[in-house]
């Protein structure tokens, strides 16, 4: 699954390697700034959390029956209910879907440095937003996002700060016990990314002695604290580094910090298209499955977005596979898995 070196020369145009990504970062942190500052999700009436914590039993159910987290979600349904009913009930120019997102991962959620709409994120997981927000207020426009660490979007949904996360985020079972899932939109895997010259050639005994980057609260943390613990991680690799969004280990490898990156293999792709001195090394080491993220006792949004997530698949002009092929395409080729969306499996009701 290593990047060939034609879609990295493809994919470079007008970043300019380090320099660009330095420009990249500081002006992801002035619209973080601006982001974080628009407010917080309307608090739902009474009558609605009740009539919600009613519908918790699927949920629950798939918090405690979790040997395939990315089947635990509830099967497609147009119907509205209290948590959609409460986002459009929010008045005037408030009448907005809240959606977490990150702002700085290339071909995902991103700002183009390098121009386009001004103030306007792009990329595969904001096209999703847009899908959802046109199919339940009507206006793919009708969204505020807000931009939130890795280690955030959890928080997020738990605190009402926004109605959904859509930001890479890798369904699993510990995260099913506090947040609910759709369906799965992507497939990928950890893997590592290093510079060319690196003598480090996958996630093997090579990471011995080196220093390895990952986002705090991401998967790729806990799968390296999981390896070392049970001896499939050489005991002398260094995994103290963590920072709060996915692209700083790349900073971070830039500037010689750190010896490899772990992260999804989609998301690393990306960081290979960005930084010509810098590649996948090895295969993916884990299968995984990005969902979107919302409450516990959403159940009626979790049907919906799962609904809208048919509807986006089977879209051949405008859905999953135009939004891939116009975003991923060119970093994820090399992955055949990549380019089709998972097939969908949902609980079942007794």
């Amino acid at each position: 699954m290593t990047m060939h070196a034609r879609h990295l020369r493809a994919r470079l145009k007008g970043w300019g390697g380090v320099g660009a990504m330095a420009a990249a970062c500081a002006l992801a942190l002035v619209f973080a700034l601006a982001l974080t500052c628009t407010g917080s999700a309307a608090s739902q009436p009474a009558g609605a959390r009740t009539t919600q914590a009613l519908t918790t039993v699927g949920t629950a159910r798939a918090a405690d029956d979790c040997e395939a987290p990315e089947k635990q979600t509830l099967a497609p349904s147009r119907a509205d209910g209290p948590t959609i009913a409460a986002i459009k009930a929010r008045p005037g120019e408030k009448r907005k879907l809240i959606v977490g997102v990150d702002q700085n991962s290339y071909r995902w959620g991103y700002r183009d440095p390098n121009g386009g709409e001004s103030g306007r994120l792009e990329g595969f997981d904001i096209d999703l937003v847009h899908r959802i927000a046109e199919d339940i207020l009507g206006d793919p426009d009708a969204v505020q996002f807000k931009a939130i660490p890795t280690d955030q979007r959890i928080p997020a949904i738990q605190d009402g700060r926004v109605d959904l996360v859509v930001r890479t985020m890798t369904i699993n079972c510990p995260r099913l016990q506090d947040v609910a899932f759709s369906a799965p939109y992507f497939r990928t895997g950890q893997q590592v990314l290093a510079p060319k010259s690196s003598p480090v050639e996958g996630y093997d005994e090579t990471l011995a002695h080196r220093k390895v980057c990952t986002a705090k609260g991401s998967t790729a943390h806990a799968k390296l604290e999981e390896d070392r613990r049970s001896g499939d991680l050489p005991a002398s690799t260094d995994i103290s580094t963590t920072v709060p969004n996915q692209l700083d280990c790349l900073v971070r490898l830039q500037l010689g910090e750190v010896d490899a990156v772990v992260n999804d293999g989609a998301l690393a792709a990306s960081q290979a298209a960005q930084d010509p001195t810098v590649e996948l090394k090895g295969e993916a080491f884990t299968t995984e499955y990005y969902g979107v993220a919302m409450k516990k006792d959403a159940d009626d949004l979790v049907r919906r977005v799962n609904q809208i997530l048919v509807d986006f698949r089977q879209d051949t002009a405008t859905g999953w596979e135009a939004s891939y092929t116009k975003w991923l395409s060119a970093t994820m080729d090399d992955d055949p898995s990549a380019s089709r969306p998972p097939t969908p499996e949902y609980l079942r009701r007794s």
